[in-house]
């Protein structure tokens, strides 16, 4: 039987990258699946390749979710994926500072308002749409970024945290009421999405700054976004009905120990 046989699932942030891949296992799984995303063509695009259902969600708005709400009043599984670096682009010169001394205040709340407020009012939708049933499973992507400071990223950096503890309030929230509705937490570090592709570009040095990217990395590689909704799956199941509060590193074994190279 599929491990996500009768379950209904929302992903946001779904028309690409990791969100898809996520959308697509569920699916794959045996779970009804609503695809979310602000890319409305893209976003329609992936959700009828799949056999999912579309739903034009722009995270940080109130509305936006009130609208999903109405539509959809009971899930199962939540995944709160969408978010931004701030890095996204088209610019007119050179991307915004995202450091603590130049970043601006717009740019700090643009990043805070898709990927903090998005989860909260996500988090905040899952727990109404999951009580009537009292049970569920909601899961935040986070970042390994949330688990260490970033310096040129700081508005990134400090939203991921914050996702990373607001799971934690969910979760015990949840448990202080009766529900069996888990939250926990993913973080994944360099995955090969399409955010990666303005760095690594398409010519014959490619390989060459793949893996200068992934240099400091014991396992020497991206990982795939196959394997971040791997997790997903996981936690979405009834497998792991004991698991809330928790976070998982999908980082190739950078926090395992310090900077030392793997032969060092």
């Amino acid at each position: 039987m599929p491990r996500l046989q009768n379950k209904t699932a929302l992903v946001t942030g779904g028309a690409r990258g990791i969100g898809a891949a996520i959308a697509r296992a569920f699916r794959d799984e045996g779970a009804d699946v609503i695809l979310t995303d602000i890319d409305g063509a893209n976003g329609q695009a992936m959700a009828d390749e799949m056999g999912a259902i579309f739903v034009r969600l722009d995270v940080s708005t109130e509305a936006d979710w009130d609208a999903v709400a109405e539509r959809f009043p009971a899930i199962d599984v939540l995944v709160n994926n969408a978010g931004i670096t701030g890095f996204e682009g088209p610019f007119d010169g050179a991307p915004p500072a995202h450091d603590p001394e130049n970043a601006s205040l717009a740019d700090w709340r643009a990043v805070h308002a898709v990927n903090n407020d998005g989860t909260f009012l996500g988090c905040r939708y899952a727990i109404r749409a999951m009580r009537a049933k009292g049970v569920g499973s909601i899961i935040n992507i986070s970042s390994r970024s949330g688990l260490v400071g970033i310096p040129m990223a700081a508005a990134y950096a400090a939203s991921k945290a914050a996702i990373r503890n607001h799971t934690k309030s969910v979760a015990l929230y949840c448990a202080g009421q009766g529900l069996a509705i888990r939250c926990n937490s993913i973080h994944p570090a360099a995955i090969m999405t399409p955010m990666w592709e303005p760095m690594l570009g398409d010519g014959l040095d490619r390989p060459d700054r793949e893996a200068a990217m992934v240099a400091d990395t014991p396992l020497r590689r991206f990982g795939d976004a196959a394997e971040v909704a791997a997790l997903a799956v996981m936690l979405a199941s009834d497998e792991v009905a004991y698991m809330t509060g928790a976070e998982l590193t999908l980082d190739g074994g950078i926090l395992a120990g310090s900077a030392a190279t793997p032969g060092g």
